[in-house]
């Protein structure tokens, strides 16, 4: 409520909502009255002429008109709807109306046109426009009808309410300052805050006292004299004021007034104080937004940033910590955003001009949580192809992040290689639109071979040449790997046979050591990732370091896994909840209610990216599913031509698939760790060119030996000491078993019958040894 207005609540019930309303000016009246007259004027030569012509239509509008209004008088005369001074105005306005109807209809029953039918149509009109009785019925009834409610309604009233409201009235009733006045219509604004607003009522034919003003009424409630406020009550007189007194409001507007000082001081007691949730960290500078603050904050001197995530947004009593956003510099400096609304809520479908490399070979995968892009590099100028690793739960968005960067690559001239280990259901997209899509375990496996192949083609082209890194273009392409449920392929709960997932695990872990000298980079996706099973890891875990990590919505564990290894540790990563709003305290609230829990946008493309040890929240632009797949992505792919190998390459592939798909096949046929490994494929399929060269594709790896297995090994050629063991199982040596595995390994095959022991510290095989040594 301002000075000049006042709320619904402050007008009085009795008052009709019409009398509110403002009089006629004088300019308005005036105009109304002009064009009622001209109106008459036509009616009545209407009237005068139209009697005496032949056109029915006419004769029916007038006599139809004048016995509507005759049955709408009738009616109201009837209820008395307006009362009786409403049915007297009705009367007036009716008469114009009725006077010229009759005479219409009086012409046309008398033959002929006679000289007095014309008289009394024009004297009709005259008078009509003289009285104009509907411009000023309006006034009259204002006037008339209005006056009994308005003087009933100014009567001071007793305090009827209860509670809070009774007590406010009986308190001004109390209070010497308010004279003979009393306090009405009480409307209080919320139940928990003593804010509230009503009307001053003087007594009948009275007006307000002049010493009743804000100050007066501040003293009457005790409260400062800036929360309170008067205003006229439109369409009445000095006998009624409205007032508002809002202590509450008052006190939160001298919080906003200086709202910098009123966080600083937060700041300094619950977050950077001795027993705050980051001690000694300082908030450096800040500003005030409309839709969010942001913090500047400093680790205190010879200090590494740390801000927990949940911590902080419980110090600064957030109820939803996916409104608070933490980015560091990785060492003291930070900057923490608070948002009144979840920023990535809504993004929009990307473009070509989004998905197009940069000087830096960067793409704008989606939206960072401030609304800059977030930047995925296709390409390092300095370090060449990289490898990336995404890692998300069904519904997270990984595949929508996938065939976004499929999508980039084609606009960009990037050779994409593409395999997925569930039969192709995740990237159907993706068939048809990239060089190569490999869909199934074996057809994965084969497409990583090949692409290993051509890996080792370029090596060794770039070894013969001098070449000691990657240019773009000159002469190869950049070529990508994009290795979708990779979990299906190498983990160790996959049910896959061992030596299969020690080849694959293998490829990726040796590809790591040239692949990015040779501008081919790999991209690794699942729905979760161990980094030790993935062969090599130190160097998966470092050459991730440099490209891109997306940790979409993943259970906790996992998400604390991938973070220890991939980020520095300065920003907490908490898990991304599966709806936008949805907080724990909503869920509390429900399981305490017994009500269903809310639910609310999914948060499907939301992800944690992580590039050179720094986390921030991003999500990937929006994809549109229609009939199962994404026709957006579909469009953005194909609005490039596709991008091939170079010829030499391309037969490097072929070729290396075709026998990567045998060495696959028998793997998969064989049992983990006990099969015989296959034996390598043939050079290279019957007429195959005779330069293509020799086949490139990884050895499967031998089958699986344990230490036991070693120590028969060793006495297949007879007895030996310990000692003798020991050193041709390779104890002692870098990588090799303790001698204390040795002599473990000794005392399980003797317990099942497999060695014995002929003298002291002397063994040999069961099946070698004679009828006195068994």
């Amino acid at each position: 409520m301002t000075a000049e207005t006042v709320s619904p609540a402050a007008i009085p019930a009795t008052v009709p909502a019409a009398d509110v309303r403002p009089p006629l000016s004088a300019t308005a009246a005036r105009h109304l009255a002009t064009v009622e007259r001209i109106a008459y004027g036509a009616a009545g030569l209407t009237a005068a002429i139209g009697p005496g012509t032949d056109v029915w239509q006419l004769h029916a509008a007038a006599l139809g008109t004048g016995v509507g209004v005759m049955c709408r008088l009738w009616s109201r005369a009837r209820t008395r709807e307006d009362g009786m001074t409403g049915l007297l105005t009705s009367c007036y306005k009716a008469l114009p109306t009725l006077g010229l109807s009759a005479v219409y209809g009086v012409g046309i029953a008398t033959p002929g046109t006679s000289w007095w039918e014309v008289t009394a149509a024009v004297a009709v009109a005259l008078a009509s426009a003289a009285a104009v009785p509907l411009t000023r019925s309006r006034g009259l009834r204002r006037a008339a009808d209005n006056l009994p409610a308005v003087i009933a309604s100014q009567e001071p009233q007793a305090p009827e309410q209860e509670g809070y409201a009774g007590d406010l009235a009986r308190h001004w009733a109390a209070s010497p300052a308010t004279g003979t006045t009393a306090l009405a219509h009480i409307a209080q604004y919320h139940p928990s805050r003593p804010d509230f607003e009503a009307v001053i009522l003087a007594q009948p034919g009275e007006a307000i006292p002049g010493s009743l003003d804000a100050r007066a009424i501040a003293g009457v409630f005790d409260v400062p004299e800036e929360a309170v406020k008067l205003a006229r009550v439109p369409g009445h007189g000095p006998g009624r004021l409205a007032v508002q007194v809002a202590p509450a409001e008052h006190l939160d507007r001298q919080h906003l007034q200086d709202p910098g000082d009123h966080l600083a001081a937060v700041w300094a007691a619950k977050v950077a104080g001795p027993n705050g949730v980051a001690p000694g960290v300082e908030l450096v500078d800040h500003r005030i937004e409309e839709d969010r603050v942001v913090m500047r904050v400093e680790a205190p001197e010879s200090s590494l940033l740390a801000l927990p995530r949940l911590p902080l947004a419980r110090a600064l009593g957030m109820q939803d910590p996916e409104l608070l956003m933490i980015e560091t510099d990785g060492m003291a400096q930070g900057v923490v955003t608070i948002y009144r609304e979840h920023p990535l809520l809504t993004v929009r479908e990307a473009t070509v001009d989004d998905l197009r490399m940069d000087r830096n070979g960067r793409i704008a995968i989606g939206m960072r949580h401030d609304g800059r892009p977030a930047r995925w590099p296709l390409y390092d100028t300095d370090l060449g192809a990289l490898t990336d690793l995404l890692v998300g739960a069904p519904g997270s968005g990984k595949s929508v992040t996938l065939l976004t960067l499929l999508a980039a690559e084609r606009i960009n001239g990037v050779v994409s290689v593409v395999s997925d280990a569930q039969d192709g259901m995740s990237l159907p997209e993706a068939e048809g639109r990239v060089f190569h899509f490999g869909a199934g375990q074996a057809e994965s496996a084969a497409t990583l071979a090949a692409f290993f192949a051509v890996g080792a083609y370029r090596q060794e082209v770039s070894a013969a040449n001098g070449w000691g890194s990657f240019t773009l273009g000159k002469p190869w392409r950049l070529a990508i790997l994009t290795m979708d449920e990779i979990n299906r392929m190498i983990a160790v709960d996959s049910g896959l046979p061992k030596d299969f997932r020690t080849w694959v695990a293998g490829m990726l872990g040796a590809g790591q050591i040239t692949w990015r000298k040779v501008g081919m980079g790999v991209r690794i996706a699942g729905q979760s990732i161990h980094l030790a099973d993935l062969g090599d890891s130190e160097k998966i875990r470092a050459n991730a370091k440099n490209g891109s990590v997306w940790l979409g919505r993943v259970n906790s564990s996992m998400t604390r896994s991938m973070a220890s290894d991939m980020s520095t540790g300065a920003v907490e990563i908490t898990p991304i909840p599966k709806y936008f709003g949805v907080t724990g305290s909503a869920e509390l609230d429900a399981a305490w209610s017994g009500d269903e829990a809310p639910t609310g946008p999914v948060t499907a493309g939301t992800a944690w990216l992580i590039q050179s040890g720094q986390p921030y929240l991003s999500r990937v632009w929006r994809a549109v599913k229609q009939e199962r797949t994404y026709p957006g992505l579909i469009a953005l792919m194909e609005s490039a031509p596709l991008v091939d190998f170079t010829p030499q390459e391309t037969d490097v592939f072929r070729r290396a698939y075709e026998e990567g798909l045998i060495v696959a096949m028998a793997l998969l046929q064989g049992e983990d760790g006990t099969g015989a490994a296959p034996s390598p494929a043939p050079a290279g399929p019957t007429g195959a060119a005779a330069d293509s060269g020799p086949s490139r594709v990884p050895a499967p790896p031998a089958t699986a030996r344990t230490l036991p297995d070693l120590v028969l090994d060793a006495l297949a050629g007879g007895q030996l000491r310990t000692r003798d063991i020991r050193k041709a199982v390779g104890a002692g040596t870098e990588g090799g078993p303790s001698s204390g595995s040795v002599d473990n390994a000794l005392t399980q095959l003797s317990e099942r019958g497999l060695v014995v022991r002929v003298a002291h510290g002397v063994w040999t095989r069961a099946d070698q040894a004679g009828p006195d040594e068994s």
